[in-house]
C-alpha cells in the first residue's frame, strides 16, 4: 500500500490521501547514518507499513556502503530481531 519516496533524510509512504508514514536518519558522518525516527499513522499501524520504511532504508545504506546507528526503538529492535539487518548496523 503506498509508494515510497525519499525526500532529503527520510524515505515517506504515501497514498492518494497523503503520507502515511516515514522513517529518518541523520548523517553522522559521510558512511554513518543515526536511524532516529520512525512514524506510521494510527490507521495504518499494525500492518507491513514501518516494516517496508525500514527495508528502504536498510537498501539505500547498502548501496551508499552507509552503516546505521539505530537510535529510533522501533529501529533497533528489529536490527536485534533480523539477521538480515546485521550488515548495516553500526554497533
Amino acid at each position: 500500500m503506498g509508494v515510497i519516496y525519499k525526500e532529503r533524510n527520510a524515505f515517506v509512504i504515501r497514498t492518494e490521501e497523503g503520507p502515511i508514514g516515514e522513517i529518518t536518519y541523520i548523517p553522522k558522518d559521510e558512511h554513518t547514518w543515526v536511524a532516529d525516527h520512525t512514524y506510521v499513522a494510527p490507521h495504518y499501524r499494525g500492518g507491513n507499513i514501518a516494516q517496508r520504511l525500514l527495508k528502504r532504508l536498510a537498501e539505500e545504506a547498502r548501496a551508499e556502503g552507509a552503516k546505521i546507528i539505530p537510535q529510533c526503538s522501533y529501529v533497533g529492535v528489529q536490527f536485534r530481531r533480523n539477521p538480515e539487518y546485521e550488515d548495516v548496523w553500526k554497533h
